[in-house]
């Protein structure tokens, strides 16, 4: 081979690793400027279906009572769920012990039956805000319990529930 062959192939490796450092610099930047979730967790359900008796648990641990918050519940489905929508029973534990128990209502289906939210497939993702600006009262641990409200003791279709709580900007 001539000067020249190698000169090429030590350019094109250059390039190579240059391309490679690119995108590492962009995934580093990408994540490092990305928001940063007070709170995030998904919990994926069994595949045969959610019993109306199995609470997912959530816990997480509040030291700022100043700021408001964003409360969203992650739902994904798939095309088993046969229903446009899902209730819930949301059981709040504060860190005094007190204890408040809500029913939730969300809307996964518009009325002509399409899917909402995001995603291909057969899975379909939502992230529904229950409370835009929430402020906890208390410093401490908070645990939420979600168990499905629907009339079917076993829900078939619903495959991750998350809880995704994120500070508002002041």
């Amino acid at each position: 081979m001539t000067t020249h062959s190698f000169g090429w192939l030590r350019l094109k490796k250059m390039a190579a690793y240059g391309a490679i450092f690119a995108v590492f610099l962009s995934v580093v930047g990408l994540t490092s400027c990305g928001k940063k979730f007070f709170y995030d967790d998904v919990q994926a359900l069994p595949n045969e279906g959610w019993n109306k008796n199995q609470k997912l648990r959530f816990e997480m641990e509040v030291n700022d009572t100043t700021s408001t918050f964003q409360f969203a519940m992650h739902i994904r489905n798939d095309m088993n769920y046969r229903y446009s929508n899902v209730y819930f029973f949301l059981e709040t534990q504060f860190p005094n012990g007190n204890i408040t128990r809500d029913t939730l209502e969300c809307i996964v289906a518009d009325p002509y039956g399409k899917w909402l939210g995001s995603g291909y497939g057969k899975l379909k993702q939502n992230l529904i805000v229950l409370n835009p600006s929430i402020r906890f009262p208390l410093r401490g641990k908070y645990t939420f319990d979600v168990q499905h409200a629907m009339r079917e003791e076993v829900l078939e279709g619903i495959t991750d529930i998350g809880l995704h709580v994120e500070r508002n900007p002041n």
